[in-house]
């Protein structure tokens, strides 16, 4: 017979479970104070020697739609490529079964036919558009600590998403965003030892929307998980 959890856990384990990749959002914006809050709670996100090396810019209202634009001429004008940190050389065996699996999921959802690359390439777009979210969060990490501050900003970005979860706000991070990680320094300012994470776009989710009407799997613990006594 198992064992109820407790109370914490069964909380943590609803968040966890309730979290997911919102691809259509309303317009509202979400309050301040509710944005805070969350941030408040991200922000005590375990770090190497606590050096905490996430920066986060929040853009919303007038700053957001003139980031949103900024994006999408980038995208429509099919600028290079060029994230401050390598994407994937390749995807093998289960992590391609999965991943195809995820674009399956998306694809079906929206009514794109396999195969049709000019749907999928429309698709795509959104992204850039922030999937039409009233706020995103950009993540930055000091270049100095290379992957290792990289590692720490993952863990604020699951943090910051779980908390917005709880807030009842919806998140998607977004790395698409970070292949024009020079344009996002230049836009917002920043320095140019900040080295460009990913985003994260959030409001309150457009429940009618199909996109948002599915859920991916998770692998079972004996896939990815080895006991040793």
């Amino acid at each position: 017979m198992t064992s109820p959890l407790p109370t914490d856990a069964e909380a943590f384990d609803r968040l966890m479970a309730a979290r997911h990749s919102c691809r259509a959002f309303r317009p509202e914006p979400i309050p301040r104070e509710t944005i805070a809050a969350i941030l408040t709670t991200a922000q005590k996100t375990a770090s190497w020697n606590n050096t905490q090396p996430w920066q986060v810019v929040i853009a919303s209202g007038g700053a957001v739609e003139r980031f949103r634009a900024l994006m999408l001429d980038l995208a429509a004008r099919g600028a290079e490529p060029a994230p401050d940190f390598a994407f994937p050389r390749e995807y093998r065996g289960a992590l391609l079964d999965r991943r195809r699996a995820c674009g399956f999921q998306l694809y079906d959802a929206v009514g794109v036919q396999r195969g049709d690359k000019a749907a999928y390439a429309r698709q795509s777009l959104r992204n850039f558009a922030l999937f039409d979210a009233p706020h995103v969060a950009i993540i930055t990490t000091d270049e100095a600590l290379g992957a290792y501050g990289a590692l720490d900003c993952g863990a604020y970005v699951s943090n910051f998403m779980t908390a917005a979860t709880a807030h009842g706000v919806a998140t998607i991070a977004q790395a698409a965003l970070a292949v024009h990680a020079a344009a996002i320094r230049d836009h917002f300012g920043m320095a140019d030892d900040q080295r460009v994470v990913c985003g994260i776009s959030f409001g309150r989710a457009d429940e009618s929307h199909p996109v948002n009407g599915y859920r991916t799997v998770r692998a079972e613990l004996g896939e990815v998980v080895r006991w040793e006594d």
